[in-house]
C-alpha cells in the first residue's frame, strides 16, 4: 500500500529540469522505476545528462544513486529479480529496447569504487578490451595502450614497466590504469562509482584533476559521498533521497542556493 501511494504521489509531481539546459543532451531518463523483487529502489527518476559534462550523483547511503548509475549501462541486468520500468535513451536510442548490451558497455565504460585490475601486466590490462574486440595487430595495440595511459595521466609513471604486474602499482595508480582500461574501449560515456573512496588525498586529487580534464572528450557521471569533491569537479549535481531525485541543477546552485530544504540539509551536513 505504501509503495502504491508513493508511486501515485511521484506520478503527480512533474519535475521540470529544463531550466538548467545549456548543451546537448547525451542521456535522457524518463520516469525510471526499479524494483529488486517486491522492493522498489528507484521512484520516477527523470533527468537529462548533458554531453561532455561531469554530472555528480549525491545522497546518503542506500538512496539509490549507485543503483541509478548501474541502469545507464544495464549492469543491474546481472542481478536476479530486477524489474525496470521507464525509459533511458543514450543518443536518442532506448538502451532497454533496441541496444545490444555488449555494444552498450563498449559505449558506456565504468570505473568501480575499488581498482579491479586483472592479475596480468599493465599493458595486458589496458589491451584486454581491444583484444576482445578482435584487435590483434601489435602496432595498433601499442598505440591504443599508450594513448589510453596518456589519457588517464599515468603514462609517464608506467611507460618503463608495462610488462610488470599491474597489481604492483599503488592504489591511486591502479585506479588510473582502470580509467585507462575504460578509455581503451573508446567510450562516449564513463560512469564512476565512488572512484576515489579507497584512495589517499594525493591520489584523490590526481584522479579529480584527471576527471576535470577528461570531460572535454567524455560525458562523465560520478557517484560520490564527498560533498567537496562534487563541488570541485562537477557541472551538474543530482541529489537522491530514498530512491527519488529531490533536486537536479547546476552544482553551484545545489551547493549555494538549493531550492529544496532537504537538499540544503544534506549538503550542509545536517544529515547523511
Amino acid at each position: 500500500m505504501e509503495r502504491n501511494e508513493r508511486a501515485i504521489k511521484q506520478n503527480q509531481i512533474e519535475k521540470d529540469f529544463s531550466h538548467i539546459e545549456e548543451g546537448k543532451t547525451k542521456i535522457s531518463v524518463k520516469d525510471l522505476n526499479l524494483f529488486y523483487g517486491e522492493k522498489q529502489a528507484l521512484f520516477g527518476v527523470s533527468l537529462d545528462i548533458l554531453e561532455k559534462e561531469v554530472t555528480a550523483l549525491i545522497g546518503p547511503s542506500g538512496c539509490g544513486k549507485s543503483t541509478f548509475l548501474r541502469t545507464l549501462n544495464r549492469m543491474n541486468d546481472l542481478i536476479d529479480g530486477v524489474k525496470i520500468i521507464g525509459d533511458i535513451e543514450i543518443d536518442h536510442e532506448n538502451i532497454y529496447k533496441t541496444t545490444d548490451v555488449i555494444k552498450l558497455r563498449t559505449k558506456v565504460g565504468m570505473v568501480f569504487q575499488k581498482p579491479n585490475l586483472f592479475p596480468m601486466s599493465i599493458f595486458d590490462n589496458v589491451a584486454y578490451g581491444p583484444r576482445m574486440q578482435g584487435i590483434k595487430n601489435k602496432k595498433e595495440l601499442n598505440k591504443i595502450v599508450e594513448e589510453s595511459l596518456r589519457g588517464a595521466a599515468i603514462w609517464d609513471e608506467v611507460k618503463d614497466r608495462l610488462k610488470t604486474s599491474a597489481l604492483g602499482l599503488s592504489g591511486g595508480q591502479q585506479q588510473r590504469v582502470c580509467i585507462a582500461r575504460a578509455i581503451a574501449m573508446k567510450p562516449d560515456v564513463i560512469l564512476m562509482d565512488e572512484p576515489t573512496s579507497a584512495l589517499d588525498p594525493i591520489s584523490t586529487l590526481k584522479v579529480e584533476e584527471l576527471i576535470s580534464n577528461m570531460k572535454k572528450d567524455y560525458t562523465i557521471v560520478i557517484v560520490t559521498h564527498n560533498m567537496q569533491q562534487a563541488a570541485r569537479i562537477s557541472d551538474k549535481t543530482a541529489f537522491f533521497l530514498n530512491g527519488e531525485v529531490i533536486e537536479y541543477d547546476t552544482t553551484d546552485k545545489i551547493f549555494s542556493i538549493p531550492s529544496d530544504k532537504r537538499t540544503e540539509d544534506y549538503v550542509t551536513g545536517r544529515f547523511g
